[in-house]
């Protein structure tokens, strides 16, 4: 029973997720006049289909993703058609349109994500308690009492980058490899710079500060619920580019890297721990999670990588420069290696995925 739940909790949330994220890329194509041929949600075999104008919508029995495929994208095996200064372009198929179409096309899928980041953020923020970076208490022998921290202590930077969530702390700490760490501190309104060294648990497996949190924002009035919600998207788009960063250095191992199916076991865990607290508890972690991944899959559909909306995106800004676009054929083959290369990941992401389930 558990193990359906999370499957279908998975299927939701991610739905929305890519959901909101193709039907950007759909709303500013149509806009542009670019004809969109299929919007598809999932991949393999079609559960149901329908036609709405031009396209055609597709919901299919893989919940893995989803794609909106512009007329003439992609076409290796079309002949190239010499365009001499008589033929007008069909400016309906996406390689013709101009490049600002292409651009504000292309921006959109990623923009969507993260207003439906806000919009979740914002629920998450009117329900939950936010913690506070106010040291409530100083753990004997930790870093923190060696470097001087006191109760009440409110950290406002780490390493001169503002913060303004406990969570925040985490982040710094899960990514940590050593040196001297510089927090900036408000003690009773004033400023101090104080220089810690974070030390290792053992018992938790990380690095750690040695301080304890329970400062909550009580109540929230006026604005508070928007500038929180602001600070909650964030941390988590901060969270996510370190970590993508730490992953290409080697600072994170693949055991924090998970797919589909660790994300499916991720839910069931959340389900497991949380459900003794009650359903509202349950849906703040889930909102929680669909928050991560549609920042997530924003911030990564816009790496320059072929096949990817960043890659597509660097062709139409050179286009903008150059004045002329890319052969068509020629960014054709360039996206489809990509997609080769993207293919391989998922396949290892895959069996990544299983190796931590059963490690």
């Amino acid at each position: 029973m558990n193990m359906i739940s999370s499957i279908l909790w998975f299927i939701i949330i991610f739905s929305i997720v890519v959901i909101s994220h193709e039907f950007g890329h759909y709303l500013l194509a149509r806009a542009n006049g670019i004809r969109v041929k299929e919007f598809l949600v999932g991949f393999g075999p079609v559960i149901f289909k329908f036609k709405k104008g031009e396209t055609v919508f597709k919901v299919c029995i893989l919940p893995l993703g989803g794609a909106c495929v512009y007329d003439g994208m992609d076409e290796i095996d079309k002949d190239e058609q010499s365009e001499d200064e008589n033929r007008i372009p069909d400016r309906s198929k996406f390689p013709s349109a101009k490049p600002w179409a292409k651009i504000a096309t292309l921006v959109a899928g990623p923009l969507f994500n993260f207003i439906l980041g806000f919009i979740v953020a914002f629920i998450m923020v009117n329900m939950i308690l936010i913690r506070e970076p106010v040291v409530t208490e100083v753990i004997e022998g930790g870093a923190a009492e060696a470097a001087g921290l006191l109760p009440g202590d409110k950290i406002t930077a780490i390493d001169g980058s503002r913060i303004y969530l406990y969570d925040e702390l985490s982040v710094y700490t899960t990514l940590y490899r050593g040196g001297d760490t510089e927090l900036t501190v408000d003690r009773n309104g004033e400023k101090l710079d104080i220089v810690l060294t974070p030390y290792y648990s053992e018992e938790y497996g990380r690095y750690m500060f040695g301080i304890i949190n329970d400062s909550y924002v009580e109540e929230l009035k006026g604005f508070d619920a928007f500038r929180y919600t602001w600070y909650e998207m964030r941390y988590n788009v901060i969270m996510v580019w370190k970590s993508l960063g730490a992953l290409i250095t080697g600072r994170l191992s693949r055991e924090n890297v998970a797919g589909p199916v660790g994300v499916v076991n991720m839910v069931g865990d959340i389900i497991e721990e949380t459900s003794p607290y009650g359903w509202q508890t349950v849906l703040v972690n889930m909102l929680n999670l669909m928050l991560l991944l549609t920042v997530n899959l924003g911030i990564f559909n816009m790496l320059p990588v072929p096949a990817l909306d960043g890659g597509r995106l660097l062709f139409a800004l050179i286009e903008l420069v150059r004045g002329k676009p890319v052969p068509p054929k020629k960014e054709a083959y360039v996206h489809l290696a990509g997609m080769v290369l993207l293919l391989i990941i998922v396949v290892v992401v895959f069996f990544n995925d299983i190796h931590n389930i059963f490690n």
